[in-house]
């Protein structure tokens, strides 16, 4: 123990996630702004534990497998804190130890044009999962489906929305995944971005080196990260 003050270096993900899960196409704007179908069941893919990326951090657009269209999307984050399977709707907030805030970015062209039908390619290049600034308990945050969500990029916010236009709400989405399946600590659940992602924009609004992306969620915080090529 020590009365001296410590200076933070640097703020670091709330956790290290066990698994990270995600949830596509469950804003019911963002659905009609890509012209799609609203699905009957989740839309369900998975990043890896190498796309965790700091408070802070630098974004990184891919160079060797190169992508020029690397899109934004704000997103709360929901982190497992009890181990669930075949868990009820009812029930299921109950094993949320908390929230944070996310960056789910996609390099839209391997997501749509070369990832073989499949989006994770898209989703799992290094530095692609930005999560924090902290954790948020899930008593602070009775209900996530009231909680006002936004993409500030350069100091413009370009995503302003309501976590009350998801098609399927956290609790439902617990129960979705914990069906037939357990969900152990740890597991980290993006739960789809609203409408206003740069592949809608007209012209199409990329990530570009020099760039700076700030996710906000009331009572959150905001997750602000810089954007710079791979070197």
């Amino acid at each position: 123990m020590t009365t001296e003050p410590v200076v933070i270096q640097a703020l670091l993900s709330p956790l290290v996630p066990r698994m990270i899960w995600c949830i596509g196409l469950n804003y019911r704007k963002h659905a009609a702004e890509s012209n799609l179908t609203v699905p009957q069941r989740p839309v369900l893919f998975a990043k890896g534990p190498n796309t965790l990326q700091d408070p802070g951090g630098p974004i990184v657009i891919p160079r060797i497998l190169a992508s020029e269209q690397v899109d934004y999307e704000c997103e709360l984050a929901v982190i497992i804190g009890k181990t669930c399977k075949n868990v009820s709707r009812d029930a299921a907030l109950s094993h949320v130890l908390g929230y944070t805030c996310a960056n789910d970015v996609s390099a839209r062209d391997w997501q749509i044009q070369w990832g073989g039908g499949q989006w994770c390619r898209g989703k799992t290049f290094d530095t692609f999962c930005p999560l924090g600034p902290w954790l948020v308990t899930a008593a602070e945050i009775p209900d996530p489906q009231k909680l006002s969500i936004a993409t500030i990029l350069n100091g413009q916010k370009v995503q302003d929305w309501t976590t009350s236009d998801m098609i399927f709400p956290v609790a439902d989405i617990i129960t979705f995944l914990s069906g037939s399946s357990t969900l152990l600590p740890g597991t980290v659940i993006l739960t789809g971005t609203p409408h206003g992602v740069g592949m809608a924009s007209k012209p199409p609004r990329w990530l570009k080196p020099g760039d700076r992306v700030t996710i906000t969620i009331e009572g959150i915080g905001p997750l602000s990260n810089p954007v710079v090529a791979e070197s």
